[in-house]
Order: structure tokens, then sequence, then C-alpha cells
């Protein structure tokens, strides 16, 4: 493990994830394993940043737990633990706001796009999202973090953070580069290939959720949108053909022309039959084996007990080396 550089990575516990956050991050993160020291948290502080049904947020994180595990993820190589059963997030995040900016916040896009949608609700902790956010990752003296296009802003104000910090008090943090990996094609709505899958799509056909079962997951393809032509190729005017393609590769492994030679002369009814079973016979098992878990709540409670313990002596080296450069009196115990 020494020899291997970190990587650490964190989902919010919002509700059940889509195929689009499957085949771009969870189903990565198992083979990342092999290459990389792995520490991933579930991010229940940040989902506090809008408003929670308290029950609905514990069963979600419960929920995300299994999903990590059925996905692949290995706690005894990897470490898996929930965000705020380990403290130092909180506490290196306050000394992190010390040397960050008002500025800084109020120009993040994400900011102002949830303020947005969330007029009712724009408090400090969603201003302060980025800071919590540079806390997690600074704190395992992260090397790589798996970051998509709406993070890259909060990652490079991680990394600001941590020059910031080194500059002025000597160097204590890595500073953190964003992950590249190989990822699927960005995944599209099956109701409007014209946007991005999402969970949040009033549409329920829209979307392909990691609670689907096979049948719910064969039904919605049948009904996704194409166009009025007959031939399955990948071009910018099909993007409902071009958005199942991309999926049918992502979920295959095959290549593009091997799947457009696949379809050659095909009509859209068995192709999109075809790939609905493809992406079913993904994610069936994924559900199952989640649902499986979810049975057994004491053992996931164990693991992240355990996740927890060997994320905090990682933590709290570094905290308290950040106490100690910034001239706090250490706690005498004992």
């Amino acid at each position: 493990m020494e020899d291997k550089k970190r990587l650490f990575s964190a989902i919010q516990p919002s509700g059940i994830l889509t195929l689009g956050n499957y085949l771009g991050a969870l189903r990565n993160f198992r083979l990342l394993q092999d290459d990389y020291e792995g520490i991933f948290s579930i991010a229940d502080l940040h989902s506090l940043t809008v408003r929670q049904d308290p029950a609905v947020l514990r069963k979600n994180t419960y929920e995300l737990a299994a999903l990590y595990i059925a996905c692949g993820i290995d706690p005894e190589r990897s470490i898996l633990f929930v965000q705020s059963h380990v403290s130092a997030h909180a506490e290196l995040s306050w000394i992190l706001n010390t040397i960050c900016y008002p500025g800084e916040l109020s120009r993040m896009t994400q900011f102002k796009e949830k303020s947005r949608a969330h007029e009712d609700n724009v408090n400090m902790g969603l201003m302060d999202y980025p800071v919590l956010m540079a806390a997690d990752i600074l704190l395992y003296q992260a090397d790589l973090v798996p970051v998509g296009a709406d993070q890259k802003q909060h990652l490079e104000l991680s990394r600001d953070l941590a020059i910031r910090f080194n500059n002025r008090y000597g160097e204590t943090f890595t500073v953190p580069e964003a992950f590249i990996g190989k990822t699927a094609a960005k995944i599209m709505s099956l109701a409007d290939p014209l946007k991005k899958m999402s969970k949040s799509d009033a549409n329920l056909n829209g979307f392909i959720s990691i609670d689907d079962d096979k049948d719910a997951i064969v039904r919605k393809f049948k009904r996704a949108v194409t166009d009025s032509e007959n031939e399955i190729v990948l071009r910018e005017d099909k993007p409902g053909i071009s958005n199942l393609l991309n999926i049918y590769c992502a979920v295959t492994s095959k290549s593009l022309a091997e799947a457009e030679k696949e379809f050659e002369g095909k009509g859209y009814g068995d192709f999109k039959l075809k790939v609905g079973e493809a992406v079913a016979e993904v994610i069936d098992p994924i559900r199952i084996e989640k649902n499986k878990l979810l049975q057994n709540k004491d053992y996931i409670d164990e693991l992240l007990k355990s996740g927890a313990e060997r994320a905090e002596k990682i933590a709290y080296k570094t905290l308290n080396k950040v106490y100690k450069k910034v001239g706090l009196v250490p706690r005498k115990r004992g």
C-alpha cells in the first residue's frame, strides 16, 4: 500500500444513483483498488446543505454504503467510511476557512446554481461546501481525486488552499491532482437525449436507477427516444441512437465500430431491446446484492466503524500537524 498513490472520492447520500453514476464513477472505483490506495467516503455532512428528512438521510446513507460494496469496493483493501464519523473533517474545515476568502466562494458556479435552485434555503453551508470538500481531500494527503465537470472548480480551490497553507506555515498538505480515468461517454436521458441522465428527472422513463429491476430496465429502453430513420450509427443529428450506442459500448466493453457492425441492418426495436438486456445484465446483480446487504445492517455498521477507525488514523495525523503549525496548544492525554 505504501508505494501506491492515494485516491480519495466521496459521494453524497442524496438518493438512489443512476446508470450514469455507475458508469462514470462507481464501476471505476472497483478497478482503481488494484492500482491505488482507495479512500471512499459517504459525504453525509455535505448533504445537509439542502433540507433533508432525517429518516430518509439515514436510509440513503445505508443504501449508499451497501451500493459501494455491491459495486465491488472491498473494505479490506480500501477504506470506506461515513464522513460525519470522522470529526476531523469539520475541524480542518474551520482551519481552512481562516485562509479562504469570501470572494473565492461566492464565485463558485455550483453555489450560484444551487442558490437559484434553493432560494428559500441559501445557507452558509451551501457557500462553504467547497472548503469542507477541501478538508475531505487534504486530510488524507490524497494524490488523486476523481472529479466530474461540476467539481473541477472545487478541486482547484482545494489545490489553492493547500498551496496557500503550505506557503504560510511550511509543507503540510499534498497538493491533489485531478484523476482523469477511462470513463464512459456522457450518459444522456432516455426520454430527452439532449439532457444529461438525472435521478431528478420528472420523467421516470428518462433514467435508469440502480434500483430498477430487469423488467423495468428493459421497459425503459423500449420506450427510449430515437428518430424517424432506421440506421444505427453514432451521428450528431441522431442523439437518441448515439446515446444508446454509447451505453451499449460502455456496458459490453465493445468498440463503437463493433457495435455499429453488430446492429447493421437491424431495426430500432431489436436494438433497444438488446441495449436494455445488456444494461440489465450489469445492473440487476448489483441491485440484488445491495438489497441482500441491507438485510444485515449490523454488518454494514461494523464495516463503517472499522472504516472510520482506519480513516481517523490518517486524518488525525494530518490534523495534529496542522494544529501544531498554526500554533494551537496540544491537548494533554492521559
